[in-house]
């Protein structure tokens, strides 16, 4: 049985001393912005809220830098607050001082969202972990921010519930984090979007104010539905210290299978007839190309599963990974088998194997799941998170490798930065992950990258980022997705609720 052990964030124990550059070095045109510098009394004050075990001063170079290695700020000090009283203390203190404020939760991001810039004073939810409450009858849960995503999920499997999110970073990113960016994992298909599962958000705004929607009621019409504007935030309006989710009951059955085909058109033609077919028991739909398959091998150091006791993986182009998930297994397996048997029949699938157990089931999605940190086994990834016509998906991985093989990046050996970009993602929302992986991260190959992955996007009328926010690296994007009046109501919206700025700047918009 395969174990995958992931490491999506940096761990605050077992930080690596190896050197990343200074965001500020990496980028010398930076400014910082007009904020209050850190002083002695700051920290009496911090020290005075949360006590002296939780203000941080030293060893705190984990909280500095993001877990892709790529951005690393310089805070002098990480507050790590155990109740929303705290934070608005803090918040309100910082606000008085001008201080700027970075809140960090399991610092998973792909986007350099949560670290410092500059020497933003770091506010860590990790330490608000309480599960609040949990009703059985109508599955609605009640967290604090700094509750682990895969740890929650598993209180929840005692009570025959499961949460309606799950992400490869399961066992590392936290609840508030997880809302604080929208993110949207591998059941979206089933589950849908937090902003429609989440019924309630407690939030410190700017000032230090707390901004209480925890009710949880699923019907409320009165008014603006404020909640919605935490929502993929980012940490720009508030800090998120609860959330209330609805969480639907737990499939009693659970299918997994692994497919190869030939193209990605049978990727889409495949996903047709899922939906057709398979309908309300179809809970994911993942696409993957070969490269990504090479990569995650070098990572998991396993037999592929459609290798059949081959050390080399199968010629296919395209995999699949579905999963169904119901209530009656009796059901659930003859709807599977019919699919897979007729869609083997007229060629659509060219091989495949399904998951017998449920350690069958973990390794399975492994060659799924492990992509990502995969993808930084050969020294580093730009990680492209984008949303676009499910037509045209794949079409951008291919524009890349041809525009980085035209700049003559791409190599096998250790001269050429560029490795392979690889693609992935989740075909139900159209959401693609392109990765390309690299040996060094350099200005070269971002300047070859950047606007042209999102112009591409533009023309193609997708989305820049499909789930993981725009934080530092897309910032300065935005209007590739968002109109100039958007763009002027985000900023407004901002201005109003942080007239000092001193939510996670330098970020967003």
């Amino acid at each position: 049985m395969l174990k995958l052990v992931f490491r999506a964030g940096i761990s605050k124990r077992a930080y690596s001393a190896k050197a990343v550059k200074l965001t500020v070095e990496t980028y010398p045109n930076l400014q910082r912005g007009d904020y209050g510098t850190l002083e002695e009394s700051d920290l009496t004050r911090f020290r005075s809220i949360l006590g002296d075990s939780s203000v941080f001063v030293d060893d705190i170079e984990g909280y500095n830098e993001d877990q892709m290695r790529k951005y690393r700020g310089q805070s002098q000090v990480v507050l790590k607050p155990k109740t929303t009283s705290q934070v608005s203390e803090i918040v309100k203190h910082c606000n008085d001082r001008k201080l700027a404020i970075c809140p960090q939760g399991g610092n998973t991001g792909l986007v350099g969202g949560s670290v410092p810039v500059f020497d933003e004073v770091v506010v860590s939810l990790s330490g608000m972990s309480q599960i609040r409450s949990f009703d059985e009858t109508s599955g609605i849960l009640k967290v604090d921010a700094g509750c682990i995503l895969e740890s929650t999920d598993q209180f929840l499997a005692e009570k025959g519930y499961i949460f309606p999110l799950d992400l490869g970073a399961k066992g590392s990113c936290q609840i508030g984090g997880n809302v604080a960016t929208n993110a949207g994992g591998l059941r979206l298909l089933r589950y849908g979007s937090l902003h429609g599962s989440v019924l309630g958000i407690e939030a410190v705004l700017p000032d230090g104010t707390v901004f209480d929607s925890m009710h949880s009621l699923r019907k409320d019409n009165t008014g603006y539905d404020l909640k919605q504007l935490f929502i993929g935030s980012e940490g720009t309006l508030g800090i998120i210290t609860g959330v209330s989710v609805l969480c639907p009951a737990r499939p009693k059955a659970v299918n997994v299978a692994f497919l190869g085909v030939e193209s990605y058109e049978a990727v889409q033609d495949t996903f047709s007839k899922a939906k057709r077919e398979l309908s309300e028991i179809l809970s994911a739909f993942e696409f993957m190309d070969r490269e990504s398959q090479v990569v995650n091998k070098k990572f998991l150091k396993a037999p592929h599963p459609l290798a059949e006791g081959s050390d080399e993986i199968p010629e296919y182009p395209f995999y699949i990974l579905i999963e169904t998930s119901g209530s009656n297994k009796e059901h659930d397996d003859a709807k599977l088998e019919q699919f897979l048997e007729t869609s083997m029949e007229d060629g659509t699938i060219l091989d495949g194997t399904v998951s017998q157990d449920e350690a069958q089931t973990r390794t399975l999605w492994a060659w799924r799941e492990g992509i990502s940190e995969a993808s930084q086994i050969e020294g580093g990834v730009y990680k492209y998170d984008v949303s676009l016509p499910l037509s045209k998906l794949y079409d951008l991985v291919i524009a890349a490798r041809e525009r980085l093989r035209e700049a003559n990046l791409i190599g096998e050996t250790d001269e050429y930065p560029v490795v392979d970009p690889v693609g992935y993602g989740h075909v139900g929302d159209g959401n693609l992950h392109l990765n390309v992986c690299v040996r060094r991260y350099t200005k070269e190959v971002e300047k070859v990258l950047e606007p042209f992955i999102y112009e591409w996007i533009s023309q193609h009328h997708g989305s820049i980022s499909a789930e993981h926010g725009l934080g530092f690296q897309k910032k300065n994007y935005v209007h590739y997705s968002k109109s100039d009046v958007e763009i002027a109501m985000m900023k407004d919206l901002k201005r109003h609720y942080d007239p000092n700025g001193i939510l996670n700047p330098y970020k967003y918009i």
